[in-house]
């Protein structure tokens, strides 16, 4: 691999003999990994019925490495049900280290394409998760794959964060900053960035990141815990950016997280933060006031160290002896709620008379004719750019109620009352994905049957008939007990009702 030379010296300056290691991995094949969505699955029961092979990532406790050069797990049906995300195995690593407990209020600053934020969800049962980033293109990724893993309680916005703060002030119990970076730790992965990496790049993001830290601090709790990490070996963005942080707001400090043999801690000293550089490196523009920089508690990762690309951690608390803003500041958390009609209501109700779970029609709002469930807990958001409060529900056509994608993957198997579940190795399976029209029995298969449940266990003989009891109208599509969609089945035809934008190509 063909590195800038400047990028060289400095790289060798911060890893002295270890230099030539990190050079070598460079030429190493990249590598692939998976992450459970706990949310639908345990980590143990995907193991279990993992279609390829796979072996745990020792540093995340859901994620797995596959071999990405035998397998494409993105065309499995297991993925079009959300049962995992396709990541780099390092990048995992911050979602990971953030302690989340359910009914946490939680932000991801820089959130697209939504690895974090799914992770984040997933572990957060109940609360909320503020899912924001500046590109609307790239928030509708992250829109998608929040709907994929069947995540309900959501706000994806966006804004800049200054706007952000105008409405969250110390509202976030967890703030997470994966920061626009140099991406140095990526040039195995992804060439390209090699490419576009500059010796005044550092510089240039470093501003932008310290930008985005002045604006999120505000926005974090009395008590609360912001990580904030990049995928660069910048010790400007990395250390730099850190120090900046504890000078904004003196009242965070750097705290341990979850250790791995393999990981490196932080420069600790100046003197080690020149060393680093290169003592004449233009990087440095920090006073050189030999203040102790503290930084072993941040987290360093080395693709020479361990099977990951490059990634840097820093996770902060807040001191809880400030001012909290109690929770009546916020306003009515109803959002100017614009509620169903009468006959809206009774389309609803008809669909929903078919679901075992109960949705809140207090926090169902419609605008034109499409419903959704609102999440409870947000401040007014009105002038706020977003484009997801909640989960969309569906949508309201003459004298019947369609369902979205969306609900679909929110479901479990057993949450509705007419069900086609069907084996992964079934090839109607991947003609549903496709958009294509399926027929409940065809020559050789065993049409409806149902052995598996969403967790996996073997049904019963009397759930198997059960479900085997086909009714013409709306059918949830399942692949081995887990939701994929709708169709609309008429006598042994299943009209297809896949999503459009999701199908597989």
């Amino acid at each position: 691999m063909e590195l800038p030379e400047s990028y060289k010296k400095r790289m060798q300056s911060l890893l002295g003999g270890e230099y030539p290691a990190y050079l070598a991995s460079l030429d190493e094949p990249r590598l692939y990994g998976l992450r459970v969505n706990t949310s639908k699955i345990s980590v143990e029961e995907f193991e279990r019925i993992a279609p390829f092979p796979i072996r745990r990532i020792p540093y995340v406790p859901n994620g797995f490495f596959y071999d990405g050069e035998t397998v494409q797990p993105a065309k499995h049906p297991y993925y079009f049900a959300g049962l995992y995300y396709l990541q780099d195995p390092s990048a995992m690593t911050p979602a990971s280290r953030l302690p989340i407990e359910p009914g946490n209020r939680v932000l991801d600053l820089c959130a697209a394409p939504g690895g974090k934020s799914t992770e984040l969800a997933a572990r957060l049962v109940a609360g909320l998760l503020v899912a924001n980033d500046i590109s609307a293109s790239r928030a509708k990724a992250l829109q998608k794959n929040i709907e994929l893993f069947g995540i309900t309680n959501s706000l994806i916005t966006t804004e800049y964060p200054e706007k952000l703060t105008q409405y969250f002030p110390q509202f976030f119990d967890r703030v997470l900053i994966d920061a626009p970076c140099s991406g140095e730790g990526m040039f195995r992965k992804d060439p390209a960035m090699v490419r576009s990496w500059s010796e005044d790049s550092p510089q240039k993001y470093a501003a932008m990141q310290e930008d985005i830290v002045r604006h999120a601090l505000p926005m974090l709790a009395p008590g609360g815990y912001l990580l904030y990490s990049t995928c660069t070996f910048s010790p400007l963005e990395d250390e730099g950016t850190v120090k900046k942080i504890l000078a904004m707001d003196p009242s965070l400090s750097l705290v341990p997280m979850e250790g791995y043999e393999g990981f490196a801690t932080g420069f600790d000293n100046w003197d080690e933060y020149r060393r680093a550089c290169g003592e004449t490196s233009d990087e440095i523009s920090m006073e050189q006031d030999g203040e102790a920089l503290s930084m072993k508690n941040c987290v360093r990762i080395f693709p020479h160290r361990m099977e990951g690309e490059g990634h840097f951690l820093a996770l902060f608390k807040k001191a809880d002896d400030d001012l909290l803003v109690s929770d009546g500041a916020y306003g009515n958390t109803k959002q100017n709620s614009s509620r169903m009609s009468k006959d809206e209501r009774s389309l609803w109700e008809s669909f929903a008379s078919g679901l075992s779970r109960e949705f809140c029609e207090d926090r169902i709002e419609s605008h034109d004719g499409k419903l959704f469930l609102n999440v409870p807990g947000l401040p007014q958001v009105r002038g706020l750019r977003f484009l997801r409060n909640g989960l969309y529900l569906g949508e309201c056509k003459k004298n019947r109620f369609e369902p979205s994608q969306a609900l679909a993957m929110t479901l479990r198997m057993d949450e509705y009352k007419n069900v086609l579940n069907l084996p992964a190795d079934d090839e109607r399976v991947v003609r549903y994905l496709k958009g294509e029209t399926i027929r409940v029995e065809e020559p050789g298969k065993s049409g409806s049957i149902n052995h598996t449940s969403a967790s996996g266990q073997i049904s019963s003989p009397e759930s198997v008939s059960k479900a085997c009891e086909l009714h013409d109208g709306l059918i949830l599509i399942c692949v081995d007990g887990y939701p994929l969609g709708w169709g609309k089945k008429t006598g042994a035809t299943i009209k297809n009702k896949y999503h459009s934008g999701w199908r597989m190509m």
